[in-house]
């Protein structure tokens, strides 16, 4: 049941408000009929560059661009009435200056209606960040395990697991929040770590493979729904068998087909009963 008014979108400034007030609530999409189930349940969806994984089975997240993501996500804003929709900036996109950077997150904003972009990184992205907020553009900042550094985090590896790589993740998480990103994403960290950033920190953490303490959660959905495959990441959870209900959908539709029992003449057009 949505917990907002009917036809009114959740802000940015209300995600962040919602500090110390309520959780957080958030998941993925990437498509419109996705998108519209999940609307009402959630206060944010990210059309994530998980995109790449997810919907066209790529090993991982360096290789969708900019006009890829912007299509994905003006699909799931059409989609939506209630849940502020953000998106991430792909791997290339940012990293080069602040104004590519906004060069780009503004095209993205322009051509997809989102409220405001993710990114990737700690200190090193904070000037970025700031030059994004001081010109209009919301950033969701995102500090621990980031897939866009995944060859040089040496794979999808928990972060923050001895004293001086938290301190490196709190010194990003720190950064994030003084350059002006209204929340931060906290991803395969430490459990003790996250609490600690969400109770240092003035702006809302939302983790993924974090902790409870923190004040939002997300979760990629097709992890939720089962249709990831066999495997469920350890942070996740299985909270419907959508992939069950899918493949039985298809068996149950080609079995009639094939014995003729579907269509009917009640499916077709131009039949007098």
């Amino acid at each position: 049941m949505s917990v907002h008014s009917q036809g009114q979108r959740v802000t940015v400034p209300q995600l962040r408000a919602y500090k110390g007030e309520r959780k957080i609530v958030s998941l993925t999409a990437y498509i419109a009929p996705i998108a519209r189930l999940l609307d009402h349940a959630v206060d944010m969806i990210l059309v994530g560059d998980s995109t790449a994984m997810v919907g066209y089975a790529l090993p991982d997240t360096l290789s969708i661009t900019s006009d890829t993501l912007a299509a994905h996500a003006a699909a799931v804003v059409r989609a939506t009435t209630h849940a502020c929709v953000m998106v991430d900036m792909p791997f290339g996109s940012y990293q080069q200056s602040p104004q590519q950077a906004f060069s780009c997150a503004a095209q993205m904003m322009a051509a997809s209606g989102v409220s405001g972009v993710k990114l990737e990184g700690g200190q090193v992205m904070a000037d970025t960040t700031q030059f994004l907020v001081e010109r209009g553009i919301p950033v969701l900042a995102h500090v621990g395990l980031m897939p866009q550094y995944v060859n040089t985090m040496g794979g999808f590896k928990a972060q923050g697991m001895n004293d001086a790589a938290a301190q490196r993740i709190i010194a990003d998480a720190r950064a994030q929040a003084q350059a002006g990103a209204f929340a931060i994403v906290l991803e395969g960290v430490a459990e003790a770590l996250a609490r600690e950033i969400t109770q240092t920190l003035d702006i809302p953490t939302i983790g993924i493979g974090a902790s409870p303490a923190c004040d939002g959660q997300i979760l990629v959905t097709e992890d939720i729904l089962g249709l990831s495959g066999d495997r469920i990441p350890k942070f996740a959870r299985c909270f419907a068998d959508a992939g069950q209900v899918i493949r039985g959908a298809a068996e149950q539709y080609a079995k009639e087909v094939r014995e003729g029992v579907f269509p009917t003449l009640d499916n077709c057009f131009g039949v007098k009963r």
